[in-house]
């Protein structure tokens, strides 16, 4: 298998860690979205990461499809990172929302680094987004007692959440007061500290269109 994008995206990183605690085989090419964006055209043309370039030559698009693929092909006792409904909703539902963080933090970001003036009505709307939303999963994990969200295992919401977590406090250094995350912050260091996350951490550069 062929994994495109940069292990400082978090939806990449997070396909990542699921292939090497599936321990599947994998190679990784770290394109950039806006550096070789013809290069990622010729396997998605919307030109955005993650792909996985399955065995048989079909590229996935977009993490959470990706993950499901993953799953079917390991299969239930060995998707460990799945969980079977209802509880599967509710790992869908928090993952979703960290997705969320993650796409409005790259607005921020696209929105400071390409324009000379910043859309003050966008940017605030964008903040409140990841803020408001990083303080329900604040109060989520917080809730929680057990080591992971669900229990004594890793999920994919786990994995999510540490890997945005990364992200904001590297792309969006100091825009957010993470002290006040206290949950989210042990987590994600908990996270860190596994093989899985730590063989596949890079830390986070912009490219801008016309670089490599």
């Amino acid at each position: 298998m062929l994994l495109i994008g940069q292990y400082d995206s978090p939806f990449v990183r997070r396909v990542a860690v699921t292939l090497n605690l599936y321990d599947v085989p994998y190679e990784n090419a770290p394109l950039s979205t806006f550096g070789d964006a013809e290069a990622i055209a010729s396997y998605n043309p919307l030109r955005r990461v993650p792909v996985l370039v399955m065995d048989d030559g079909v590229a996935l698009t977009d993490s959470m499809v990706i993950l499901e693929a993953l799953d079917r092909l390991v299969g239930p006792a060995a998707a460990t990172l799945d969980r079977p409904w209802p509880e599967r909703r509710e790992m869908l539902r928090l993952a979703a929302l960290t997705a969320g963080v993650a796409d409005k933090g790259v607005s921020l970001l696209y929105e400071r680094a390409f324009r000379d003036t910043a859309l003050d009505m966008w940017v605030a709307r964008c903040r409140s987004q990841v803020g408001d939303t990083l303080a329900v999963l604040e109060r989520e994990r917080a809730a929680r007692t057990t080591p992971w969200l669900f229990g004594d295992s890793l999920s994919h919401a786990d994995v999510i959440l540490a890997t945005v977590y990364r992200f904001i406090t590297e792309a969006l250094e100091g825009a957010f007061d993470m002290a006040a995350y206290a949950a989210l912050t042990a987590h994600a260091d908990a996270c860190e500290r596994l093989p899985a996350f730590a063989s596949v951490y890079r830390p986070y550069t912009l490219t801008r269109p016309g670089e490599g």
